[in-house]
């Protein structure tokens, strides 16, 4: 049976002036007083804690009557007194309450039971700590000291793991709204529950990637998924900024798919900050897990159990976010995030064609180009620099790691395309077939005026000559003179 929350202590004084509230604002005539009192005895009030319908002995109310006849407030004179010894803590004494928070410092994740039975054996076993505390007292002094039972863990922790509960025991946590839709969006996977099926018959657990704008809780794209990597990312983000426009910043956490080089690059091109939760601190995208329980307990609660296809899936997710969830009052806002997110104001920015958002999402690197063959290595890949390109020792190049059936030659000062490289295809290069290549120098035409001096050349010996001074050697003629 659950504990029945207590009411304010003023309560009692409100139901008890609600009975003798009448015998104050008209006074009975004399010597009836005994009988209006032994009326409203006979009367059936509503208590405050239990909700339930009681009566109040004739001597009860006559004394309530009198204590609230003299006062200037009633409803204080007949509230319920707090006990003298409330607030103090004198029923532990500091050496035992020393050797608690030992005990909760070893122990975090046992229950105030087990703390309560560990100090009683202690007690006996050393009696200078003072008399053995109660259950209650125990558990009060735990609470008053923020000692609540910690979850327990099998494993280990790490380090980062005791980092981050020790600053979420440090730090305050607040909830938080941007001032401007767009101004901010999370970013999340999600494992689901169900299972679907793939055109082999063989079953998957889904992932779903999913984008909320902050401000209005409007869900800017989702979408099922069978693994969750970087390429996922890209395909799921993409498709919300063509839907809604790019955000000013994105908050999602450290997953290996969020710090891939491709999602990084490609957010610092669009100009979208790149916000990362602290690690092992879920709370901070608290409203991207709230989301994923109304999911659960909405869409995923309703579809079948039999097995479902991945498209199924999307499908009904899709009609599910746009008819019912972008269009139902949200209990945080208390407005639906398709009207909030009209209302504004509005913070978004245009949304650039498919082929710059590929791009963007690339990696970039420099690349020493082969003489002998145009080529360059991207990841075990040989890619073809056009011919007009051949004169270029470093090419700078954009990639995605996920797919390198296409890489981009990039300005290195600008960063944009200069144009599209494709891998090395070598049996269509055994067709002999070649283009002609346009010189890179100008044509050698030293055996057509090998008889003319450079002007260097003539310029020294001109001068030379001007001098008028003999030349400074001895000619040899081989031992005759």
């Amino acid at each position: 049976m659950s504990r029945k929350k207590k009411k304010p202590l003023k309560a009692w004084g409100e139901v008890r002036f609600s009975v003798i509230g009448r015998l104050l604002a008209s006074p009975p005539e004399s010597g009836k007083l005994q009988e209006e009192i032994e009326k409203l005895a006979h009367q059936s009030w509503l208590h405050p804690v239990s909700q339930k319908h009681v009566h109040f002995g004739a001597s009860t109310i006559e004394r309530w009557y009198y204590r609230a006849l003299n006062s200037d407030n009633p409803i204080d004179a007949l509230e319920r007194k707090r006990r003298s010894d409330a607030g103090s803590t004198k029923a532990m004494s500091e050496a035992l309450l020393a050797e608690l928070e030992k005990q909760y410092g070893r122990y975090p994740c046992w229950s105030y039971q087990l703390h309560c039975d560990n100090l009683q054996a202690l007690t006996e076993k050393r009696p200078e700590l003072g008399e053995s505390p109660s259950y209650s007292t125990v558990r009060r002094r735990m609470i008053g000291k923020g000692w609540r039972r910690k979850k327990a863990t099998r494993r280990k922790l790490t380090h980062g793991q005791n980092k981050a509960i020790k600053r979420l025991e440090q730090r305050e946590v607040r909830s938080y709204d941007s001032s401007h839709v767009h101004a901010l969006w999370h970013l999340d996977f999600h494992h689901g529950r169900l299972r679907v099926a793939d055109s082999q018959g063989r079953c998957h657990t889904p992932i779903a990637l999913c984008v909320l704008d902050d401000r209005s809780r409007l869900c800017c794209h989702i979408q099922w998924y069978l693994n969750e990597t970087a390429e996922v990312l890209q395909h799921g983000l993409t498709q919300a900024f063509q839907k809604r426009g790019l955000p000013r910043s994105l908050m999602t956490d450290n997953g290996a798919a969020m710090v891939a080089q491709e999602t990084v690059n490609g957010l610092l091109a669009l100009s979208v900050i790149h916000e990362k939760t602290l690690p092992y601190s879920p709370y901070q995208n608290g409203k991207q897990e709230a989301f994923w329980g109304r999911l659960e307990g909405r869409l995923i609660a309703m579809l079948p159990r039999r097995e479902i296809t991945l498209d199924y899936l999307n499908y009904a997710t899709q009609a599910w976010i746009e008819v019912e969830y972008n269009r139902t009052v949200h209990k945080d806002t208390g407005i639906s995030p398709l009207d909030r997110l009209l209302a504004g104001p509005d913070a978004s920015r245009p949304c650039p064609d498919t082929a710059a958002l590929r791009l963007a999402f690339t990696v970039r690197e420099r690349r020493t180009q082969r003489r002998s063959d145009g080529t360059v290595s991207i990841r075990g890949v040989r890619f073809e620099i056009p011919s007009r390109y051949r004169h270029i020792d470093h090419i700078y190049v954009r990639y995605r790691s996920w797919d390198l059936s296409r890489a981009w030659m990039v300005d290195p000062h600008e960063d944009t395309l200069v144009t599209a490289l494709y891998p090395q295809d070598k049996i269509k290069n055994a067709q002999s077939r070649r283009r002609i290549l346009m010189p890179e120098a100008p044509e050698d035409i030293s055996h057509k005026d090998s008889d003319t001096e450079p002007p260097l050349l003539q310029k020294l010996l001109s001068e030379y000559a001007s001098s008028g001074l003999p030349p400074a050697y001895l000619p040899y003629h081989g031992g005759k003179g």
